[in-house]
């Protein structure tokens, strides 16, 4: 069990790894070694709270599936096992990062010199565009 935060861990009995060959450059051990990984994580079927599975799941990262089915590929390093744990680590950053708590917005009102800038920003741009016009004819 790795631990998420001081409420959640994480099962790694529900972590699937496929090993695979690593692509790109890397000479002739690239082509015979499978060192990269790519893991699968269910994110419904797990045993996570409730709470941090659907704030995973609604953080719109692009390595989530339409599934559920969280898919990360290592393949930085040349080892297995390193790779291996590179992937877990992203995973459980992951995780924490969704079981943090929201920081509710304070609403705020722009101050006056701020709308006062925003003004002239506006009128000067007017005034460029203004410059653009045809020069009227005679």
């Amino acid at each position: 069990m790795i631990p998420i935060h001081e409420h959640a861990a994480l099962d790694e009995r529900e972590v699937e790894f496929d090993m695979i060959r690593a692509q790109g450059a890397g000479g002739q051990n690239v082509n015979k070694v499978s060192s990269a990984v790519h893991m699968r994580f269910d994110v419904r079927a797990s045993s996570l709270p409730e709470d941090i599975k659907a704030a995973v799941l609604a953080s719109g990262d692009r390595r989530i599936s339409k599934d559920g089915v969280v898919v990360i590929k290592a393949q930085v390093h040349r080892s297995q096992e390193k790779n291996r744990a590179e992937a877990l680590e992203r995973l459980v950053a992951l995780l924490r990062q969704a079981s943090r708590p929201v920081k509710p917005r304070k609403a705020t009102r722009p101050t006056r010199a701020s709308q006062q800038r925003r003004v002239q920003r506006k009128v000067t741009h007017g005034r460029v565009k203004q410059l653009r016009e045809r020069v009227g004819e005679e």
